[in-house]
């Protein structure tokens, strides 16, 4: 399969933004793969990277960008670099600057060279806690958490704007709800998008 057959897989599961499909058109999974897995780049099935982390599977990353609901100029915070291609599809969709937090070293090095091989230049990786956020260039319009938490992370959600977006896995470290959060002055609007299942977040909102 190509990225045509994967775009049109995506296209009867139930992904009609148009952004994120040309996204996904734009930015070729298999140039994020560790390559030995490029003859398969486009099943839709999550794969290893490296240090026990994995890319998510081509539906789960769609849905999820479908549903922050990203428009142009948002400022977007993804807490796990991964392989760098999600950060890679959100600065595609807005054309603004992605700030991706990666705890780990080897996975942060990963992203970086795979987003400067691509010529992806809207994607500033940071190694550090993503527990915390990153208050140097809050309040974001768009949070995405891609690991799993054992509770809804406050800290995150103090640095998310008025009528923002926080997308977030919560549950046990076998299963997750992928909720979405809609944050409304003091109060927050909950939406349960289903089960996923996610490789742990590290630190105080995971399950160390």
């Amino acid at each position: 399969m190509d990225v045509n057959g994967l775009i049109d897989d995506l296209k009867l599961q139930g992904i009609t933004s148009k952004p994120v499909l040309d996204a996904i058109k734009h930015n070729l999974r298999e140039n994020f793969i560790l390559k030995e897995y490029k003859d398969i780049a486009y099943e839709d099935r999550a794969m290893p990277i490296l240090a026990n982390q994995t890319i998510s599977q081509p539906y789960t990353v769609a849905f999820m960008l479908q549903e922050l609901e990203l428009k142009e100029k948002n400022k977007v915070l993804e807490i796990g670099a991964g392989s760098g291609w999600n950060s890679a599809l959100i600065s595609c969709i807005t054309k603004n600057k992605v700030y991706a937090i990666e705890y780990n070293k080897e996975v942060a090095e990963f992203a970086e060279i795979n987003l400067r091989k691509n010529k992806v230049k809207g994607v500033k990786v940071i190694i550090g806690d993503g527990n915390k956020g990153y208050k140097k260039e809050a309040p974001f319009d768009r949070i995405i958490v891609t690991a799993a938490c054992s509770k809804i992370p406050s800290d995150l959600l103090s640095q998310l704007k008025n009528n923002g977006i926080l997308l977030v896995p919560v549950g046990s470290l076998l299963s997750q709800n992928l909720l979405k959060i809609r944050k409304k002055g003091k109060d927050c609007k909950k939406e349960n998008l289903g089960q996923f299942v996610f490789v742990p977040l590290k630190g105080k909102y995971g399950f160390n």
